[in-house]
């Protein structure tokens, strides 16, 4: 909780209560929350006691869940699979858990996702400490006391760690590469300015769909090869950060030792992966070591908390986004709906029951890409065949089109005196000529639509002029008003286009 976002649990119907000193890591103070209206309590058993619904960051200890009571709610990093005893015992109690880490990847519980916001952090933060132990710039510079070339950053895994390290990177001015076993993220890699590293291998890859958007295990092959990649690259790389992780495993060996030692002295490597085994082989987890070759190595687990206030920040966001669902009526009472797929997809215990692991959500995390057919190579005869088809099709329109025209000028003709035949068929023809003129002339205004208008408007002023001198006062009004008119237009079309290229030029 920050006293922001007890402002909007108030706003709820909610009475806050916090811990004394849990925001001071992340400069909150007690007296912040007092002045937000939190109560501040003494002693995190004294808040078990008083609180009916408890927000936590890390699981509960084996104390914690011990004080939770009856219809009491806990909201916290839980990881359900991982601490099936402890979920077993706080069901026990008959308490309510939703676990932070379980929120479904769908668009709607986006604002709710604890562990993207978490990753977001990370992957800002592993920039930032890779360049505090990296020994040059990230940017290229030209300097009268040298040449300073700019740092190469590879990150592998292009989730949303993986995604956030790509961007600072970039900003700072490395070459930034980047790699995932997922293909369908290589659009966002690029589009962030980093390098994607693709493969030559053939085998199909798993959508990212079918697994939440998630990575999937990939083949022994495919692994050979990624390996036998990063074997290639790497004594050219000064920075690796790795993200890689699969949900319910251990992190993916994908850094050997190797790779390691065949990198530059001063190279750095950035495991994100180091609380779940790690992605490189000589990470030591929450250790910092430099190995004999002068490569610094990185198993921080504690990214997030080292930007305390941001992550603080983020994660009372989602905790109160999470309340504002439970709380559809803003009455300070919850309704833990379990036919939401997000409350549903969160709740690990709920009533005295287990609801671990939950459905699948009714709407998929990622549309899978439909599977596009190569289009088919036709031969020489097969182009020409198509070719001729065409031009049959179009000469059986233009037959038709003429048939039906000269059969409703002759039904005409049979009812409309002579005179009025002639200009009908002057006036039949013009329209023909003018629409071919139209259309076949290349505008030069910004838009085609304005471009026609104004052709439009160039025959108009024309037969207008031509009828201005008539005799008749009525008839020279009229050509008169048309004149004004179309002018109006005519140069009103030159003046917005003038306006809109000058938009996209220097001033």
């Amino acid at each position: 909780m920050t006293p922001a976002s007890a402002k909007d649990l108030q706003k709820l119907g909610y009475t806050c209560l916090i811990e004394t000193g849990a925001g001071s890591a992340a400069g909150f103070a007690d007296q912040a929350y007092v002045d937000a209206g939190v109560e501040v309590v003494k002693t995190g058993a004294a808040l078990f006691k008083a609180a009916d619904i408890v927000a936590k960051v890390q699981p509960p200890s084996d104390v914690e869940v011990k004080r939770l009571r009856e219809e009491q709610t806990l909201i916290s990093f839980f990881y359900p699979a991982q601490n099936a005893a402890l979920m077993e015992a706080a069901n026990k109690k008959g308490a309510t858990v939703i676990a932070m880490d379980m929120v479904p990847r769908i668009s709607r519980a986006q604002k709710m996702d604890a562990l993207s916001s978490m990753a977001n952090i990370a992957g800002y933060r592993a920039v930032i400490e890779a360049g505090n132990n990296f020994g040059r710039f990230f940017t290229g510079q030209i300097t009268a006391a040298g040449k300073v070339p700019p740092a190469k950053v590879l990150v592998v895994g292009a989730g949303v760690a993986g995604l956030a390290a790509i961007g600072t990177a970039t900003s700072l001015g490395a070459v930034t590469y980047a790699f995932d076993v997922r293909p369908e993220v290589a659009e966002q890699v690029e589009s962030m300015g980093a390098e994607f590293v693709f493969l030559d291998f053939n085998e199909e890859q798993q959508d990212g769909a079918a697994t939440g958007g998630y990575a999937a295990v990939s083949s022994p092959e495919f692994a050979a090869a990624q390996l036998a990649k990063f074997r290639e690259i790497a004594p050219d790389i000064d920075i690796v950060i790795t993200t890689a992780l699969i949900p319910g495993r251990d992190a993916p060996e994908l850094w050997t030792k190797d790779m390691v030692d065949s990198m530059k002295p001063g190279s750095v490597i950035i495991d994100l992966a180091a609380e779940r085994g790690g992605n490189c082989k000589l990470t030591v987890k929450d250790e910092k070591i430099v190995t004999e070759n002068g490569v610094t190595i990185i198993g921080y687990t504690d990214f997030p908390s080292r930007m305390a206030a941001q992550s603080s920040t983020l994660y009372a966001t989602n905790i109160r986004h999470m309340m504002t669902d439970l709380t559809p009526e803003k009455d300070g009472r919850p309704n833990h709906n379990m036919e939401d797929d997000v409350i549903r997809g969160a709740t690990a215990t709920h009533k005295g029951e287990v609801t671990f692991p939950p459905p699948k959500p009714k709407i998929a995390a990622i549309a899978v890409a439909p599977k596009k057919e190569a289009p088919k190579e036709l031969t020489a005869e097969e182009i020409r065949a198509k070719e001729l088809a065409d031009f049959k099709a179009q000469t059986k329109n233009q037959v038709t089109l003429i048939a039906v025209g000269a059969a409703l000028l002759l039904g005409v003709g049979l009812v409309a005196p002579a005179s009025f035949m002639q200009h009908f068929i002057v006036f039949v023809l013009s329209v023909f000529v003018g629409f071919q003129v139209i259309w076949n002339v290349s505008h030069s205004l910004h838009t085609p639509l304005m471009a026609v208008t104004n052709a439009i408007s160039s025959i108009i002023i024309l037969g207008a002029l031509m009828q201005i001198g008539s005799g008749s006062f009525l008839v020279i009004l009229l050509a008169a008003l048309s004149v004004f008119m179309t002018g109006i237009n005519i140069f009103g079309g030159f003046l917005v286009t003038r306006r809109m290229l000058a938009m996209f030029q220097k001033s």
